[in-house]
């Protein structure tokens, strides 16, 4: 058990002194800034808008884990942020990462040659001289 002595220090140093106060009192003052800050960004009007559930996975976020939670441009124009939210959906950081991959690999794959044709995602044709084979043992 405590002393008289220990309890008296220990009921002592749970009383807050007017600096820790206002020290506090900042801090929350600062939180409550940043969080308006936040719900001005297009993140923070989407997590208004949407569940917070990804749309590809389904997995559902609260608390930390939020942050984990990104808002993808659909149109991956990342300027288009029309109020309604209509180019964004939420996604987990690992769909998100998955989508913009796809996306680069649809990109790659439909670039254009310097003569202006699309480039064949293939370079070795099997049956390229077939007809001229056929052609000669006839």
């Amino acid at each position: 058990m405590f002393s008289t002595g220990r309890l008296e220090d220990a009921r002592m140093s749970l009383k807050k002194t007017p600096s820790d106060l206002d020290s506090q009192n900042r801090i929350i003052a600062e939180a409550r800034r940043h969080q308006a800050q936040q719900e001005k960004t297009y993140r923070g009007q989407a997590l208004k808008m949407y569940p917070w559930i990804c749309a590809r996975c389904g997995r559902e976020f609260q608390g930390k884990k939020l942050r984990e939670l990104t808002v993808h441009h659909k149109d991956h124009n990342h300027d288009n942020n029309p109020p309604d939210g209509s180019n964004w959906e939420l996604l987990c950081l690992y769909c998100h990462d998955n989508e913009h991959a796809r996306q680069q690999v649809a990109d790659a794959s439909a670039e254009l040659t310097p003569g202006g044709e699309h480039e064949p995602p293939y370079t070795y044709r099997p049956f390229a001289d077939l007809e001229d084979l056929l052609k000669r043992q006839t």
